[in-house]
């Protein structure tokens, strides 16, 4: 067999891997599978929802098309709309998410340590949890008014209780070996937290705010669609009264955007910040 037989045979094989990756289980695509596998899915996304809107299938009033979308939000850039809403729906996301993750952090480390913590901790959080956080909505109205804290409020709801029982799962996931090495080399409950259980659990905890994340910006969206005077939501139900559904469909898909990119930072974070877990990606 000569030398180009021989490298003809090795492409063949090499392509035939990378096809048998992507319906094997536990193999991972390539990058560039995945790249390309995860552009078409939206060209052909955006193509059906040309062909639907361009050929009058579906009424504008009900389906926009793409070119009128775009040109909404182009005019609500030009005039500052689109920036003031953007901003005042980061101010609240932000603020309440932080003070969300802080304070479930601190709790569920503790909660994951501490048997007493725990046992004050998990019962009752594990009850909230269950209770829906759009009840919860006219009471915050009630209690804090339809300003800015009745949004962190919202939102701490819908995202801190099932933050601490993450927090709690990331703690119990680092080895007990760790531990019980701690206390052969005769160091202290506290310096055994420090540093050994909290290290140890970061990229757990990392992952868990990265996907409570998400629901931050489901709640922000549901506090500003019940009471609020800016913001993505309050745009979305004022649109709704007047039948702006270019306007509804815009922001529906930026809010996806912008919880796409704040994903893609914390990855970016997860990849620097823990280098040596296998898991970041």
């Amino acid at each position: 067999m000569s030398s180009i037989d021989v490298r003809r045979v090795n492409r063949q094989a090499k392509k035939k891997r990378r096809r048998s990756n992507l319906l094997t289980i536990g193999k991972e695509p390539t990058r560039a599978q995945f790249l390309t596998i995860s552009v078409a899915v939206f060209a052909v996304l955006l193509l059906a929802w040309w062909l639907a809107t361009s050929t009058g299938t579906i009424k504008p009033i009900f389906l926009p098309g793409i070119e009128r979308v775009w040109h909404q939000m182009v005019t609500l850039a030009q005039n500052g709309t689109l920036q003031s809403d953007i901003a005042s729906s980061l101010y609240r996301m932000v603020i309440a998410f932080a003070i969300s993750s802080v304070m479930a952090i601190v709790i569920g480390v503790l909660a994951g340590c501490y048997g007493l913590f725990k046992a004050i901790v998990e019962p009752l959080v594990d009850f909230i949890r269950y209770m829906p956080v759009v009840a919860f909505v006219p009471l915050t109205i009630l209690w804090t008014g339809t300003d800015d804290i009745q949004k962190f409020l919202v939102i701490w709801i819908g995202t801190f209780f099932q933050q601490v029982l993450m927090m709690i799962d990331a703690i119990k996931r680092v080895p007990t070996d760790f531990v019980g090495l701690g206390r052969t080399l005769g160091m202290s409950d506290r310096r055994i937290l420090l540093r050994i259980v909290i290290p140890s659990a970061l990229p757990s905890i990392w992952d868990a705010l990265r996907i409570s994340l998400g629901w931050a910006w489901t709640w922000l969206v549901l506090a500003e669609l019940v009471a609020s005077t800016s913001g993505l939501g309050y745009r979305i139900v004022v649109s709704q009264r007047y039948f702006q559904t270019d306007t509804i469909i815009g922001y529906i898909l930026l809010l996806g955007f912008l919880g796409l990119i704040t994903d893609q930072i914390m990855r970016a974070a997860e990849r620097v910040l823990f280098r040596y877990n296998r898991r970041g990606s």
